[in-house]
């Protein structure tokens, strides 16, 4: 790809905008090039207050209106792996990043542009980062360093979401279980004690675990407990004095993060518990009048967001938010990523109607 990428056009269509967008490589830490591109092409318009961050790109509207929100997407994306650049086959785009996110991020630029007067104020944030460590998130970076510009009453986070609206999120949690033993060569195995065999008690509690799904704000989450990874063993003839399972609990939004520690505590006790990550959930918060007026808008019925977004940033900033994107989210990141043409227009029509009423 070239250093610099070429301008971007905002008037063409919102699936041409996104096939530009996708030809711009910005595989996580290389967002030099597209949050340039959006810069400039942003800084074309004066009823937009342009500023930056890194590589991140904010856009406002300073028109007194009694309400603000917020709408963000990220311009990064995984690694490349054939998939550049975008195509179009029928009515489905193909290429990095068509699903996870610039389908969204191309509707938000579209619209920022052409809106010059929303019922509401709108913050836009086009930001880096999201796809890799939690620190170096550039919404996590905004509002650690500049909260102001994330002052809002509500906020959408253009996510894949099939262009229906997900409100909140589970939380996630990792943990590491592990149990000790005692080497000793495999011959002589009455001499050790296998931490591996010493492992079946865990395992067995985690098939026979029963996950909950709570009613959370008039939406069901479904959580889950599970093993994601196992680890132990010192060669082919010893028995074994460690052994590491990696468990992943997606916890509801009903509870906070002390809770499901404690809740992962509780079905191990007896057990070495070290927790690794842990990252609150967002409550749906649907019934904001905004987030009614939005439902009302884009149409459709809400579903929970049994994954993990950054909803859950506003959430711990006291900003109720949802999920509403294009693209299939279980297409993310896969290397067949592609989204429907509809899709992109259904989320622009949405977002749009709402903005405008």
């Amino acid at each position: 790809m070239p250093r610099d990428a070429p301008p971007l056009d905002l008037s063409a269509s919102v699936a041409d905008l996104t096939r530009q967008l996708v030809d711009i490589e910005s595989v996580s830490g290389n967002e030099k090039a597209i949050a340039d591109a959006v810069e400039q092409a942003l800084q074309a318009y004066p009823h937009l207050e342009v500023s930056r961050d890194a590589d991140a790109v904010i856009a406002r509207t300073n028109l007194g209106r009694d309400r603000r929100v917020v709408i963000a997407g990220h311009l990064d994306t995984v690694p490349v792996n054939d998939n550049l650049p975008a195509r179009l086959e029928g009515d489905v785009l193909w290429g990095r990043g068509a699903v996870d996110m610039k389908g969204g991020c191309a509707v938000m630029l579209a619209l920022a542009a052409q809106i010059a007067a929303p019922a509401v104020d709108v913050t836009w944030v086009w930001y880096d980062h999201e796809e890799v460590s939690s620190d170096l998130n550039g919404l996590g970076r905004i509002a650690r360093a500049r909260p102001e510009l994330l002052h809002a009453d509500f906020a959408v986070l253009c996510e894949p979401s099939n262009a229906e609206v997900e409100g909140g999120c589970n939380g996630t949690l990792r943990a590491d279980v592990r149990v000790t033993g005692k080497r000793a060569h495999s011959a002589r195995a009455w001499m050790g004690s296998n931490a591996i065999h010493a492992m079946t008690p865990v395992l067995q509690q985690l098939v026979a675990y029963t996950p909950r799904e709570p009613l959370v704000d008039g939406l069901v989450y479904r959580e889950g407990l599970n093993a994601v990874g196992i680890r132990g063993g010192v060669a082919g003839n010893v028995i074994p004095d460690e052994c590491v399972v990696e468990v992943n609990y997606r916890f509801a939004p009903d509870r906070d993060a002390a809770a499901a520690e404690r809740h992962v505590r509780d079905v191990f006790a007896g057990f070495e518990v070290e927790v690794t990550d842990i990252a609150e959930g967002a409550r749906p918060g649907l019934t904001d009048p905004l987030a009614l007026d939005f439902l009302a808008a884009v149409g459709g019925e809400a579903r929970p967001k049994y994954g993990w977004t950054d909803v859950a940033r506003f959430a711990a900033l006291g900003i109720p938010a949802v999920n509403y994107g294009p693209g299939d989210p279980s297409l993310a990141h896969a290397d067949d990523e592609r989204v429907p043409v509809e899709q992109i227009d259904r989320c622009e029509r949405g977002l749009r109607a709402w903005l405008s009423a």
